[in-house]
């Protein structure tokens, strides 16, 4: 079956910076919506007529992806508003922003905890992606139709590189998938 509008594709890749830097590895395939909200519209479009057992090799530019760096995301917050464990690599939801944090913090923006200081804490509400060119190279696992649930939904339960918020048992675990 080749992949088109409303389908699901099982994938794996391997995601690299245009330095070759490797930025995150998805060995086990994953199942993401062609024709919902699972992927990024220039990943979709890529894949349209491939089908199970292709690989592409793709360089995917901020702009397609995740934007460029926004330094009116970055804030810093005193240090006394956050917990004493606090940790560099935290993510939070900007609606869960302790009292007393800059007002002008979009509160519908999720941050991350990119240093500590003994005075002040570095909050940066931009995608880890943001402002980098990436290379992706996709294996093509396996193609079926979709389900009348999933079109509905819009997704298969996976998006592509959403941070893992909830906690692991290791702190600097921040999974891109």
């Amino acid at each position: 079956m080749e992949i088109n509008r409303q389908c699901v594709v099982a994938l794996t890749w391997t995601l690299k910076d245009t330095l070759g830097e490797e930025l995150d590895v998805l060995d086990e395939p994953v199942e993401f919506l062609v024709g919902g909200n699972d992927l990024l519209p220039v990943l979709e479009a890529a894949l349209q007529g491939y089908s199970a057992g292709s690989n592409l090799l793709l360089q995917i530019e901020p702009e397609q992806a995740f934007g460029d760096f926004n330094d009116q995301l970055l804030f810093l917050e005193p240090r006394h508003l956050f917990p004493a464990d606090l940790q560099t690599g935290l993510t939070m939801e900007g609606s869960a922003l302790p009292e007393g944090c800059n007002p002008n913090a979009p509160r519908d923006t999720l941050y991350t905890v990119t240093d500590i200081y003994p005075d002040h804490v570095v909050l940066d509400g931009n995608h880890p992606l943001a402002g980098i060119a990436i290379r992706i190279s996709i294996q093509i696992e396996a193609v079926r139709e979709a389900t009348e649930e999933e079109v509905g939904r819009g997704n298969c339960g996976t998006g592509f590189f959403k941070l893992q918020i909830a906690p692991t048992d290791d702190p600097t675990d921040h999974t891109l998938h």
